[in-house]
């Protein structure tokens, strides 16, 4: 079992570039694997870890389709109707509360 290189932050060789990276440049991984990673030293903390792939193996990002648009266009309004009261909303529904802000909040208006 082999370990990937570990280069510092700024200090990767010229052909390797990360998932973002690839995107700026119109490009994605391609089902190539990782070949190497960047750390990012912090304080007090773990460090940050960047995955880097090779850009000669890396494809054409795919265009997208009417039907790939109606796709994200329907997953985006799923976001933002609430499952409580099946309001649609101008905001994207928090995660971490699971229903509308109003609906959250509307045992705490009853019980004071």
């Amino acid at each position: 079992m082999s370990t990937l290189p570990v280069y510092r932050w700024h200090l990767a060789p010229d052909g390797l570039a990360t998932r973002r990276q690839l995107r700026a440049a119109g490009l994605r991984p391609g089902g190539q694997g990782v070949v190497a990673q960047v750390e990012r030293p912090r304080r007090r903390r773990g460090p940050l870890v960047a995955y880097l792939y090779r850009i000669d193996l890396a494809k054409p990002v795919r265009p997208m389709t009417p039907d790939r648009w109606a796709a994200l266009e329907k997953a985006n309004a799923a976001r933002r109707r609430c499952p409580v009261c099946r309001d649609h909303l101008p905001y994207v529904i928090p995660t971490s509360l699971g229903m509308c802000v109003a609906c959250h909040d509307l045992p705490e208006r009853r019980a004071a």
